[in-house]
């Protein structure tokens, strides 16, 4: 076994230093390559050596039945010795264990700080939804009242570690700079309009309960956190994917809590008018909350069907209901409406765009066939992309931003691009800036043979296929997603070089299209990288064995082909027997070669 160990760890110390040779191999290459031509330019940085570890030559033989004490990588085992036994524990308690609270905290990006908002609201919630329900419905008895104050105080502390741990750590923009100083922090909360409010919230009314018992309307004060509530719906849409459907369950949220505030209203009055006293009070039959719900939504909503009321009291307090009905009832309905079209948006005008498009292709009479490929392409496009124009969304952003999304969307395909490795980055930077996005329909032609090439096509999602042969629809080549095709164009000389064979998509394809004006403009700031662009235009162009005329554009294939030239010594030898004359085999045949020739010209 110490054998077999001493042959595994001198393979492995070969590998590793047969790997060290190649990639030294490399860097001498690249270092000789730069000093012969200054011209190339890489940002290339040095190798990195490979996780791989060297191991010692003789490796310790585990015991058998058991392992090595000593070779238990970091991370795999966490083993907590007591006593004789070893238990096992998470390595999450370590990192409890060691977690320091931050200094200052992001509002607008910190997951943490809207996750605390979310207890906040809830707690908010609570005095919200249940001091009305306790106050008007005989829920708080003597045999519960210690529940109710247990999770009343628990709501008092999220509210006061609100105020002393997290608003006091809020970082904020003053004159363009972030302040995350401590000091500055607690002073700008402590002259905030909310720092007030939150201590209007925490009003200790609670003491009024030895004098006239457990009132809940001395927490109402509980309920003026609301700051905090719309906070916490700005943060949350702003991380959510879908918000829409958040709004819509807080507009439902709305129209629900004005009928339970209207129910325990209609309690309250049936118990100052006496319950089963009038057909119109509460009979004080079923549930209570479950009868009085009803009734406020009958009343709230203007269903009808209501018995009338009796005295000048219940009188006042319908015509009330009606008209808060009325108001509360057509403002959910607006706001629904509004929540609803700022979601179908995008839809709206997808469908504007469609139907004004095959309005014109109806006035002009435009084939069917074409028609449909054009339905076709409104509908893959909007379903895959969710908009029709790329460009149109990224308009209203500043230049910094546009440049870090076109780097996170595309800066992985082009930078394994051969044609680009090597150039300045920043030149990469620009250039990805400019790449447009083009959605091609199955047997749609990308580029035809012949064609002049002035684009360079990336492809982002699909496949695209090579078609050649004699009749030009032979499947050369099938080309998938991170492939690149047509970048010798755009450095050809000449107005750019013909293509030489058909590009079809195969299926639906999306592709980046860089233009070749727009490189241009961007190589006129970079001339190192374009002195290597051309170079590796004319290597590619080498590579690829294409026919060139001295002006470097593709030749004409010739019916005769041209002579060969007669050799140096030959003509030599021809002119010698010329001068002496005669009739040998050599003058002979000079003037079988001056006879040929003529009948060429």
């Amino acid at each position: 076994r110490i054998g077999s160990a001493t042959s595994l760890s001198s393979t492995i110390i070969n590998n590793r230093l047969q790997e060290l040779v190649k990639l030294f191999k490399e860097r001498t290459e690249k270092v000789k390559e730069k000093l012969t031509d200054p011209d190339v330019t890489s940002d290339d940085e040095s190798p990195v050596a490979s996780p791989a570890k060297l191991v010692p030559a003789a490796a310790p033989v585990p015991p058998p039945g058991g392992e090595l004490q000593g070779d238990n990588p970091a991370g795999d085992e966490h083993c907590c010795e007591m006593l004789c036994c070893m238990f096992k524990y998470r390595p999450w308690l370590d990192h409890l264990k060691n977690y320091r609270f931050p200094t200052s905290i992001d509002p607008f990006t910190n997951l943490m700080y809207v996750l605390w908002l979310f207890f906040v609201v809830m707690a908010w919630n609570w005095n919200c939804w249940l001091i009305p329900v306790r106050w008007a419905f005989p829920y708080q008895t003597p045999a519960n009242i210690h529940c109710w104050l247990l999770v009343d105080y628990l709501c008092d502390l999220v509210y006061l570690l609100d105020i002393l741990v997290f608003q006091t750590r809020l970082q904020f923009v003053q004159g363009g700079d972030i302040i995350t100083d401590k000091k500055a922090m607690k002073e700008n909360y402590l002259r905030s309009q909310r720092f007030k409010m939150d201590v209007v919230c925490l009003l200790p009314l609670d003491f009024f309960y030895f004098k006239v018992g457990v009132n809940p309307l001395l927490r109402f004060p509980r309920c003026l956190k609301y700051m905090a509530f719309f906070e916490f719906n700005n943060r949350l849409e702003a991380i959510l994917s879908k918000a829409y459907i958040y709004r819509v369950i807080r507009t439902t949220a709305y129209l629900l809590y004005s009928l339970h505030v209207n129910s325990c209203l209609y309690y309250w009055a049936s118990a100052y008018e006496g319950l089963g006293s009038t057909t119109w009070v509460y009979d004080g039959e079923g549930n209570s909350y479950i009868r009085c719900y009803y009734w406020a939504v009958k009343t709230l909503i203007t269903i009808g069907g209501l018995p009338d009321p009796k005295t000048l009291f219940e009188i006042v307090f319908q015509l009330l209901n009606y008209f808060t009905g009325v108001f509360a009832f057509s403002i959910m309905i607006g706001q629904m409406r509004d929540v609803v079209g700022a979601a179908t948006a995008g839809q709206t005008y997808y469908r504007s765009c469609m139907d004004s498009t095959i309005k014109y292709m109806n006035f002009y009479k435009i084939p069917k066939t074409v028609q449909n490929r054009v339905k076709t392409w409104y509908e893959y496009t909007w379903h895959s992309q969710g908009m029709l124009d790329e460009s149109e969304l990224l308009v209203q952003l500043p230049d910094k931003m546009r440049l870090d999304i076109a780097i996170d969307v595309n800066y992985n395909i082009v930078s394994k691009v051969a044609l680009f490795q090597g150039c300045d980055r920043q030149m990469i930077f620009d250039m990805l800036k400019r790449l447009r996005s083009v959605v091609y329909l199955p047997n749609d032609y990308v580029c035809k043979k012949g064609e002049i090439g002035r684009e360079m096509y990336i492809i982002q999602a699909g496949q695209v296929q090579v078609l050649g042969g004699p009749d030009g629809k032979t499947v050369l080549v099938t080309l998938k997603a991170g492939s690149v095709f047509g970048e010798i164009s755009l450095l050809a000389a000449g107005g750019g070089n013909r293509r030489t064979a058909n590009v079809i998509a195969h299926g639906f394809a999306n592709l980046f299209i860089l233009d070749k004006k727009d490189l241009n403009e961007i190589l006129v700031h970079y001339p190192e990288s374009q002195k290597l662009l051309r170079k590796k235009a004319k290597k590619m162009l080498k590579n690829n064995n294409k026919p060139k005329d001295e002006k470097g554009v593709p030749g004409d294939p010739l019916i005769i082909p041209p002579k060969a030239d007669t050799p140096k010594l030959f003509q030599a030898a021809l002119a010698a027997t010329g001068r002496m004359g005669g009739k040998r085999p050599l003058a002979q045949l000079r003037w079988r070669l001056k006879e040929l020739k003529a009948m060429q010209v």
